[in-house]
């Protein structure tokens, strides 16, 4: 009776090829996830007013806005990041704004 080792089985992937190519994907890898480029939850303990680095969160003042939580130094920049007005360009542009316009970037 021969028993192989697992240094002696043949493997399937020829890893020595110069130009090997992966040709079979995965069932997970042949459509694109619809959760790549959309978290479903963001946090951000940096203060925006102040740049400040929140240690412990639950005891700083927050602000929920959609996904995104966004954690403060005090009441003081919270009530100053709600206060400020927006920079947004509409006003500068020759056509109506869509939707379609403010899409980040």
């Amino acid at each position: 009776m021969s028993i192989t080792s697992p240094a002696e089985m043949a493997s399937a992937i020829k890893f020595e090829y110069l130009n090997w190519v992966a040709t079979d994907p995965l069932p997970r890898d042949k459509t694109q996830s619809n959760r790549l480029h959309e978290p479903g939850f963001r946090v951000s303990t940096t203060d925006p007013m102040t740049g400040h680095d929140i240690e412990n969160a639950t005891t700083h003042p927050s602000l929920v806005d959609g996904d995104l939580t966004i954690y403060f130094d005090t009441e003081t920049t919270r009530k100053a990041f709600i206060n400020m007005p927006l920079n947004h360009p509409n006003h500068c542009l020759p056509f109506a704004a869509t939707d379609e316009d403010d899409r980040g970037g």
